[in-house]
């Protein structure tokens, strides 16, 4: 590098903000000089063949990440340069949407199947009833295949909607169409996973759904590696390594549930799994958390864009805080889905002292944690928004909402919790309705908050979100507690 790498024009340094977010900072001339230098005493491949996986990736593109769209979400300074603005953003200011963000909208939507599966599970694990524990994982089995066929068979119109709705550039649209067209093939796979993670949770055997979910992420990153670099497939690469990542973790949560049955005890009977009366429950049960899990989507949603119409750095500062609210959700999910596991077991077993150990244990545990990320955040909130952010005007700025992520753990535990109750007794009618209540006292609060509070306005009316998913829920909780019978 030259000594007026980081000058302007005029010979004066350029501001950080200038001289980071942009070609200049990469310190790559010294790294590939060292490099060529290994290559010559140690190589065996020509030196120019070591660089064709980067030139087909910097040619014909690479799907964007997850991480990476949230990383772009919360930047606010490469929106300011030309050169990257047209390359990673689109004409709306956002980032450019990709097809793995398809995928995400669905599956999320069909999470019930996870959910669902758990406290129906749960309470028969707690009756003693091996072959029903049985049955459910078959009907959860078929309806995720069912579902995921659906989608195959409707791959077209989702494909043409979706596209319709983000409205990709001519270069990222036909890599957004062959990821969608080979992945789509993996969705009964998929929501097959599904299943099985909310039947296990339902078992109590947690590391049968830690096995999967890491056997399928390390696969993933393995064969993303060997296709993509090695074989040099690209998108199309990237699509092939999660779809046989999702089909080796079925096989494998497949084996383990084979072996857990050898506990559970029980035998098929493959018709019971069409039994009506059951199908019926378990419809309306997925059907339930579906439409809560919608309105929680659109929750986020919402924050998000009322963010955005203020300006590119509240868009930054949301996204950021918003890091603060799944950090923190990731942990005390922990104590929900247990929750969800033992009360959904006491609900079937008909003990009400069990199903209230259950409750004050799980909640307990649950408010200590929430406590821990209340004060962690008020001590140390500063320091992880530098972490999450290197733009210094939005860490100026995201200061400024560093109250509501102390409040926001000790007010979300209890909705939270609750959600984790309500799901393993299947309470899902006062689900759907407390949320659906809920995203309504929402959209009332930042109609009346932001126009004088702007983005604090914001930050309150989700406060007031959370706070009221957990007031519908617990005016029904003692109905709740009094359902369940036996010994109390």
């Amino acid at each position: 590098a030259r000594s007026d790498r980081f000058l302007d024009a005029s010979g004066k340094p350029l501001d950080p903000p200038a001289a980071i977010a942009n070609g200049r900072a990469v310190g790559v001339p010294g790294v590939l000089r060292m490099l060529e230098a290994a290559h010559r005493r140690h190589g065996r491949i020509a030196w120019a063949k070591l660089f064709d996986p980067a030139i087909r990736l910097a040619e014909q593109g690479f799907p964007m990440s997850p991480r990476l769209y949230q990383l772009l979400q919360a930047e606010s300074e490469l929106r300011g340069d030309a050169a990257a603005r047209a390359l990673y953003y689109g004409s709306d200011g956002g980032p450019r949407p990709v097809g793995a963000l398809v995928f995400n909208v669905i599956y999320h939507g069909c999470n019930f199947l996870r959910m669902g599966t758990t406290g129906l599970t749960a309470q028969s694990l707690g009756a003693g009833e091996s072959d029903e524990v049985r049955a459910w994982f078959l009907r959860a089995g078929l309806l995720a295949i069912a579902i995921g066929a659906l989608l195959i068979v409707l791959q077209a119109p989702i494909i043409w909607a979706a596209l319709a709705v983000v409205e990709p550039s001519a270069d990222v649209r036909p890599l957004t169409e062959t990821y969608f067209a080979i992945r789509i093939w993996g969705a009964p796979m998929a929501l097959l996973n599904y299943a099985m993670l909310g039947w296990f949770f339902g078992i109590q055997n947690t590391r049968a759904a830690l096995a999967t979910q890491v056997f399928m992420n390390g696969a993933n990153i393995v064969l993303d590696l060997w296709f993509v670099l090695g074989l040099g497939w690209g998108v199309a690469g990237v699509a092939w390594a999660t779809l046989v990542s999702e089909v080796g973790a079925v096989a494998l949560g497949a084996a383990l549930v084979h072996r857990n049955l050898k506990r559970i005890g029980g035998h098929w009977h493959l018709e019971a799994a069409f039994n009506g009366r059951r199908l019926a429950r378990m419809v309306k049960v997925n059907g339930d958390i579906m439409i809560r899990s919608l309105c929680l989507q659109a929750a986020f949603v919402t924050l998000t864009s009322v963010g955005a119409r203020m300006g590119d750095v509240v868009l930054a500062v949301n996204a950021v805080l918003l890091n603060f609210q799944v950090f923190m959700a990731y942990a005390l999910d922990g104590f929900a889905n247990a929750a969800e596991a033992l009360t959904g077991e006491a609900v079937g077993a008909h003990n009400r002292g069990r199903f209230r150990k259950a409750v004050a244990a799980t909640s307990r545990w649950g408010f200590g944690f929430s406590l821990c990320f209340a004060l962690a955040y008020f001590a140390a909130g500063g320091v992880l928004i530098d972490v999450l952010t290197g733009v210094p005007e939005v860490r100026q700025a995201a200061r400024h909402y560093l109250p509501w992520m102390t409040v926001l753990p000790l007010v979300s535990v209890w909705g939270f919790q609750l959600d984790g109750i309500y799901i393993g007794a299947t309470w899902t009618r006062e689900m759907r309705n407390g949320m659906a209540i809920s995203l309504t006292v929402f959209a009332l609060a930042l109609w009346a908050l932001v126009p004088g509070m702007a983005n604090h306005g914001v930050w309150l009316a989700f406060t007031l979100f959370m706070a009221t998913r957990a007031l519908t829920l617990g005016i029904f909780y003692p109905r709740l507690e009094k359902t369940v019978g036996g010994p109390g």
